[in-house]
This record gives C-alpha cells, sequence and structure tokens, in this order.
C-alpha cells in the first residue's frame, strides 16, 4: 500500500510532518474533580481527575508525598473489533503503568502528603496515538482539578514508514508494521518524560523521528494552553473579573 502519493499527501490527505486536528474540553465530567475530553483526529479520550483526598489503602500510605494511581480501558464501542476484552488485560495493565509514571513525572506530589490522586482514562474511539492521546487528557483534566503541576506533561508519536518520516500516526500507518516512537515531555522543562519504540531503528533515523516527535508534543502544548487560557478568560467572565 502506498501511504504517501507522489503529491506527498497521506491518506489522510495530510502532509508527512503534518499533525491531525487537536480538539478538547474541560469540566465534562460534573462529580470528577477535573476533566477532560481530548481529540487527535479520530481519536477520543476521556480523563477523570479525583483527589487529593484521603488515602483509601492505609498501606499505601506515603508520609511525603501523594500517592498516584492510574486506570486505563477502552470501551468496547471504541473499535470495529466487537470482541469484549477483559478490563484489566495486559495492555492495559502496562498502559495504566506508562500513564501514571508520566503523570508522576509533572504533578508536584511532595505538596500533598499522606493523600491519593485518581486518574481514570477511556478511550471513546480509536485511531491510532491512543497512548499520547490518553496523557494529554490527563493533562488537561489534572489542571482542571487544579493539581499541582512542575509542567504540563504532552505527549505525541511519529514513525517511520517506507522511508519517510511520519508525524502523529493513524490507525492505519501505525498498522503498516513500520516502527514509531512515543515520547512524552515537559515543554517548559525542555525534559522527556516517556520514551517508548516498538522496533529497532538506526541512530541517524531515530534522532529524526524522535525530534519529530518532540515537535509534536510542543504543539500539543500550545494547544492546551490556549485551552486553559480560554477556558480562565471564561472564568474571569462569569465571575465579572
Amino acid at each position: 500500500m502506498e501511504y504517501v502519493n507522489p503529491e506527498g499527501l497521506r491518506l489522510d490527505g495530510r502532509r508527512p510532518l503534518e499533525m491531525r486536528q487537536l480538539r478538547a474540553e474541560i469540566g465534562v465530567v460534573a462529580r470528577a474533580d477535573g476533566s477532560a475530553v481530548f481529540e487527535m483526529g479520530n481519536t477520543k479520550v476521556i480523563a477523570a481527575i479525583y483527589g487529593p483526598r484521603e488515602v483509601q489503602n492505609k498501606s499505601q500510605q506515603i508520609n511525603d508525598q501523594a500517592v498516584v494511581r492510574c486506570e486505563y480501558s477502552m470501551a468496547n464501542f471504541s473499535t470495529g473489533d466487537r470482541m469484549r476484552k477483559p478490563k484489566h488485560d495486559r495492555r492495559s495493565t502496562e498502559i495504566s503503568l506508562v500513564i501514571r509514571q508520566t503523570m508522576e513525572a509533572c504533578i508536584l506530589t511532595h505538596l500533598m502528603p499522606r493523600s491519593q490522586i485518581d486518574i481514570f482514562v477511556q478511550v471513546l474511539q480509536a485511531d491510532g496515538g491512543t497512548r499520547s492521546a490518553c496523557i494529554n487528557a490527563a493533562t488537561l483534566a489534572l489542571a482542571d482539578a487544579g493539581i499541582p503541576m512542575r509542567d504540563l506533561v504532552t505527549s505525541c508519536a511519529a514513525g517511520y514508514l517506507n522511508t519517510t518520516p511520519l508525524l502523529d500516526l493513524s490507525y492505519v500507518e501505525d498498522s503498516a508494521g513500520g516502527p514509531d516512537v512515543t515520547v512524552g515531555i515537559l515543554p517548559k522543562l525542555d525534559k522527556v518524560t516517556l520514551l517508548q519504540m516498538d522496533a529497532k531503528l538506526p541512530l541517524d533515523t531515530f534522532e529524526t523521528v524522535m525530534q519529530l516527535a518532540i515537535e509534536g508534543c510542543k504543539a500539543v502544548a500550545n494547544y492546551i494552553r490556549e485551552i486553559l487560557l480560554e477556558n480562565t478568560k471564561q472564568l474571569e467572565f462569569r465571575r465579572g473579573v
């Protein structure tokens, strides 16, 4: 299959270095302390934050910092596959761990000792990049909950298909078998918090693909800041500030 045509367009009409359209909304779950929906193209994820609150399992309580927990799941209707998967299958457990570790790198847990922060993320519609979309949704939801953070952690993936670096892979591109790199960064601190690669790449190609993913992370960060700024302006308008 030809993933980039002679005119330089991908199957969905994007250029190789072009991201899918981003959409987001915060405050979508009324009873959560913070929540957000985040879309990257046709991939749609919802995240909800509960906490900081009292630790439910006292044996897990940490005296000098907060406990961060994360649960990832995919809605049964999120893909064309109608087979029901167990809630805590191996992939879900692995992605839950990745998201938790990535978010722990940005949350100022030492400011909330002996407390617990729960992060729930669910994929409503899957079309590639679900891991990155979950991280971006969780970041927005944490900001909506007022959780203190070092920076806004953002994520994006890039791949290498038929000798062409591609930014923000769709499901069809991701399923083609080429290597891809998922990156999470703290953009203001210029720090990488997540780096995953599912296949080997020559060093020079890896550096190109990773840098492309980082540029995607920075674009997501700019978009998230715009969403938060717009929400702040709306709140100030309602309060008459």
